[in-house]
């Protein structure tokens, strides 16, 4: 993590890694909403929301919003050329058509076999699951953005999720400020460490099993 970089700034960085040009991407809100900011100008794709937008653009600048061009959450955004626009239920057909090459989630909870806990803490009020359900259930690759511990200090990562899950089985790779990791049929794999955070608090702070790659190595610094 550079100087002055946020943990957020960070895990979107890291993230933006894994969209390879041509992809169509959904993006959760939080965390991955600022993705785009960390895309090469190489890579050409299009972005991709509930509501209805096939090509989102850029965060417009204060003053140019328009009040009719939004992402998911309400959010202004701009569009791309090329963009296009739909009802939900067409945005919803290309998720569940499996036409999503990556979608990028938070979450509170993950487990070592990849299921996601996204969408509420009992007795807490929360407008709905919302789309992650489809997204995780059919985008051809699922990446998680989260801190690796709770405010509490209560690792996130775990061999059972305690909260309600949005999907079973659905998460392929994981980036926290501590490690990047992968959901493989052998398990969960350590494949980096974050600066300036060593293995063993990787460890310290998963209440999961963890195998290591033997290929493991220290993420780029910024």
């Amino acid at each position: 993590m550079g100087m002055g970089e946020s943990v957020r700034d960070m895990l979107a960085r890291r993230a933006a890694q894994e969209i390879k040009d041509g992809m169509i991407v959904n993006l959760g809100i939080g965390i991955p909403s600022l993705v785009p900011n960390y895309l090469s100008p190489d890579v050409h794709v299009m972005f991709h929301a509930e509501n209805g937008v096939l090509g989102m653009g850029p965060t417009p600048q204060l003053g140019e919003e328009d009040a009719n061009l939004c992402n998911a959450a309400g959010y202004p955004v701009t569009v791309t050329e090329g963009a296009s626009y739909c009802d939900s239920s067409i945005a919803f057909g290309m998720i569940r058509r499996g036409l999503i090459d990556i979608t990028i989630l938070g979450a509170l909870q993950v487990s070592e076999k990849g299921d996601l806990a996204n969408w509420i803490v009992p007795n807490k009020r929360v407008p709905g699951i919302g789309g992650a359900m489809d997204l995780a259930q059919k985008s051809k690759k699922v990446i998680v953005v989260m801190n690796h511990v709770d405010k509490y200090g209560n690792p996130k990562v775990l061999k059972e999720c305690s909260l309600p899950l949005t999907s079973q089985a659905c998460v392929d790779m994981i980036i926290t400020e501590m490690a990047v990791m992968a959901v493989r049929d052998e398990g969960l794999v350590v494949e980096e460490i974050m600066p300036p955070y060593t293995l063993d608090d990787v460890l310290r702070c998963t209440d999961a099993t963890v195998h290591i790659t033997p290929h493991l190595q220290e993420s780029e610094k910024e």
